[in-house]
């Protein structure tokens, strides 16, 4: 696959999580997230997501949205859990898919808020019509999909590279 093969980053913010007294990392979905996250699967596998590889935080509620979203797409694609998703900051975020292998045409990402958000904003140097805005009014809210294009290697990936092209939230 050449490094001018176009390239897409789908970024899917994890469901609506419980406040259970267990710690962070292991807050599972609550009701509207086990609602939610299979309506986010739909969603993508109707507006043509494949991935080739999914990135999933290791955190209970990240595993248990893809768990449900991924049921609803075509084809279940290579998961990797990554324990370095969990509260990473917008620069690691940016290292991990630097590091995503160039047989990847379509990687997804499923992550928490700020980092979905800040990743979203900060590699849309373009968009679509009026979806920045529609994404950056909502803040992103939890199950929300952000959809970006670019040309080039994932090496290459850093700010105002991507092309906004789909934003959609649940509840927004």
């Amino acid at each position: 696959m050449s490094v001018d093969t176009p390239r897409r980053i789908v970024l899917l913010r994890h469901a609506k999580a419980d406040w259970p007294q267990v710690s962070d990392h292991d807050r599972p979905l609550a009701e509207r997230g086990r609602a939610d996250a299979p309506v986010a699967g739909r969603w993508l596998a109707g507006a043509g997501v494949a991935p080739d590889l999914a990135l999933c935080s290791s955190a209970a509620r990240t595993r248990e949205t893809w768990k449900l979203a991924v049921q609803e797409l075509p084809q279940r694609p290579k998961t990797v859990y990554e324990e370095r998703m969990y509260e990473a900051s917008l620069g690691e975020l940016i290292a991990l898919v630097n590091e995503t292998p160039d047989d990847v045409a379509d990687l997804l990402l499923v992550g928490h808020n700020p980092g979905m958000h800040a990743l979203a904003d900060a590699l849309a140097g373009d968009a679509e019509g009026d979806v920045l805005a529609r994404m950056n009014r909502s803040g992103f809210p939890t199950c929300a999909v952000a959809v970006l294009t670019f040309n080039g290697s994932w090496k290459s990936v850093e700010h105002g590279v991507g092309r906004l092209v789909s934003f959609w939230a649940p509840h927004a």
